[in-house]
């Protein structure tokens, strides 16, 4: 565990419905984690060059810049290469879904969703990807 002086994990969330960004937000603040909206892929991307999250929650239909394309440059640079990705969109065709697993997603959630599927989905991923992290969540 952790010393308490160690920071919360941290999230970002890529998505640009404010309802739905407000209930993962409100959900993963109970969870533990600080947590920083982008509400364009543009955005995102600058978002993670500033200070890069632990996880990202990528939806894949943004303004500016597709969350598929989002996730291929994250994954592009070595820097983020293995940043945690879960997309969350209303793509649901399994040619998408496979898309969206082949370009880099960890986990891949349709539209609509629950809330308690998709916590107990990030702290799967985070018990692969960052150990150290998932152990205070």
């Amino acid at each position: 565990m952790r010393p308490a002086a160690a920071t919360k994990p941290y999230a970002l969330i890529v998505e640009d419905e404010p309802a739905l960004v407000e209930l993962i937000k409100y959900n993963l603040i109970k969870e533990g984690y600080e947590v920083t909206v982008a509400t364009d892929g543009e955005e995102a991307l600058l978002t993670i060059d500033e200070r890069q999250p632990d996880i990202v929650l990528l939806d894949w239909m943004l303004p500016k810049l597709a969350g598929i394309e989002v996730a291929r440059r994250i994954r592009s640079k070595a820097a983020t290469r293995n940043l945690p990705i879960i997309m969350l969109t209303a793509r649901a065709e399994e040619t998408d879904r496979i898309r969206g697993l082949d370009v880099g997603a960890d986990d891949y959630m349709t539209k609509p969703f629950s809330m308690s599927e998709l916590t107990a989905r990030i702290r799967a991923v985070m018990r692969r990807i960052r150990p150290a992290l998932a152990e205070d969540v």
